[in-house]
């Protein structure tokens, strides 16, 4: 039976059941809808609704109710209910009788659902927390097992000065820092309990919204009824903080892909992470990182669709709003599974230390390192810049990497060159001299790696 069947005198069609109902997608929220209820309970005992006894029953019954749907999640959706608010109800009515039609008192399905989905939407961004802190973590461990190994850097895909492997690391170690900062900014903000607003104009009764708040583990209420039952920042925020988060996955994966092809052999998956082909026997695919770097679209796309929902509504409750939640249980599944598919391709990997050096050594990585030379020369850079830039035009016409130059061939491009200059031009040298805060010199990736754990 409906909740609101009492001004209707003919029976929704089929067609519209199917089209209206949202418990296929909302009985993720029935632990949040029976806490919530129980809250609900007290606060209705509180201004004289309920007595103490019919709160207890109530409250026993919720309970009882939650331990079944747990040991048998099935039964919600082959209940037929419209959604996750009527589930509950016509189940506490199946076990209490009349009493549990008093429960919805003062309460609208406009506010218990915003409070349901707050609630889901705090807990599951703690676990996201804990997933980022795993991967992070994971990260470090990578950056300090292959802390010196010397890869090359790129800039348009190109070799452009070498880098040590844990400074890679922790560059992203970086990025999935601002993504834990941005998640705790909007948890922070979404702690805020709409229940007690009512549809629209607030709740009849002179509940102290603040104590149930309180009672549901939020920080404070909400403050204006209006905004509370419209108010869908928090999904925004969450599909939007995902989407940067997985933004910073898929370049990791796209990175770690080109790592692993057979033209740059840089490192090498885990079998666990990786799968073959049904034809060519020798494949060894990295299907974990491709999947990741895909599933970042179907995010985007979730963010787009709740913006776009929410761009034109009225205040205040709206039913296209119901749209809201399928888009974010999709986002929050696939930003956790992502981030823990991205930790176990972490703990498994390897660094082909031989391939990454040797491509370090090529492509004139270390031609900055001349140009900075000549500059300590005396010689200004954009001079010393131009001269390099002869130097590589030769070595490369040469095939031979520009510290294999005899000193009479280097000081015919530049006087100033000195026996001196060979010392400049090794990988080491290279990295060493990266010395300043953020450079990938040893000794600053050790300090780095000092502070962030």
């Amino acid at each position: 039976m409906a909740l609101w069947g009492g001004r209707f005198s003919q029976e929704s069609s089929a067609l519209f059941k199917l089209f209206n109902d949202s418990l296929p997608v909302d009985y993720r929220l029935v632990e949040e809808d029976i806490v919530g209820s129980i809250a609900w309970a007290d606060a209705i005992t509180g201004v004289g609704i309920l007595t103490q006894e019919e709160c207890q029953s109530l409250k026993q019954a919720l309970q009882e109710l939650l331990a079944e749907v747990k040991e048998q999640p099935e039964s919600i959706q082959a209940s037929g209910a419209e959604d996750i608010h009527s589930f509950v109800e016509q189940s506490l009515i199946a076990k209490v009788g009349d009493l549990g039609k008093k429960l919805h008192t003062g309460r609208s399905r406009n506010d218990q659902v915003a409070t349901d989905l707050k609630l889901w939407c705090k807990k599951e961004g703690q676990a996201l927390l804990e997933l980022l802190a795993q991967l992070k973590a994971a990260l470090l461990s990578l950056a300090e097992r292959e802390l010196d190994a010397v890869m090359p850097g790129y800039t348009h895909l190109q070799r452009a000065q070498p880098v040590a492997f844990g400074h890679w690391c922790l560059a992203y170690v970086e990025m999935f820092e601002r993504d834990i900062s941005r998640l705790q900014d909007c948890l922070q903000r979404l702690d805020t309990c709409p229940l007690g607003t009512g549809a629209l104009a607030g709740t009849a009764y002179p509940m102290d919204r603040h104590a149930l708040a309180k009672s549901l583990g939020f920080a404070a209420p909400t403050l204006n009824s209006l905004d509370t039952v419209s108010d869908r920042d928090h999904v925004v925020e969450l599909c939007s903080d995902a989407a940067i988060s997985m933004m910073h996955l898929s370049r990791m994966a796209e990175d770690l892909i080109f790592f692993n092809s057979g033209e740059a052999g840089f490192i090498e998956l885990d079998d666990q992470v990786t799968s073959g082909s049904s034809l060519m026997p020798q494949k060894k695919n990295p299907d974990a990182l491709e999947l990741i770097r895909g599933k970042t679209g179907r995010v985007y796309g979730s963010l787009m669709g709740i913006l776009t929902t929410m761009k034109a509504l009225p205040l205040a409750y709206n039913k296209d709003m119901q749209e809201d939640k399928e888009g974010l249980f999709d986002v929050m599944d696939s930003w956790s599974i992502c981030l823990e598919m991205a930790a176990l391709v972490l703990s498994g990997l390897k660094v082909n230390r031989e391939n990454t050096l040797s491509a370090a050594q090529q492509g004139y990585a270390n031609a900055t390192e001349l140009a900075d030379y000549l500059v300590a020369k005396g010689m200004p850079f954009r001079e010393a810049h131009h001269v390099v830039g002869e130097v590589v035009v030769e070595a490369i016409a040469q095939k031979k990497p520009i510290e294999e130059f005899e000193l009479a061939s280097l000081q015919a491009f530049a006087g100033v060159i000195e026996e001196d200059v060979y010392q400049c031009l090794t990988i080491d040298s290279c990295l060493a001299k990266r010395e300043a805060l953020g450079g990938t010199s040893l000794t600053q990736v050790k300090a780095a790696l000092a502070a962030k754990g």
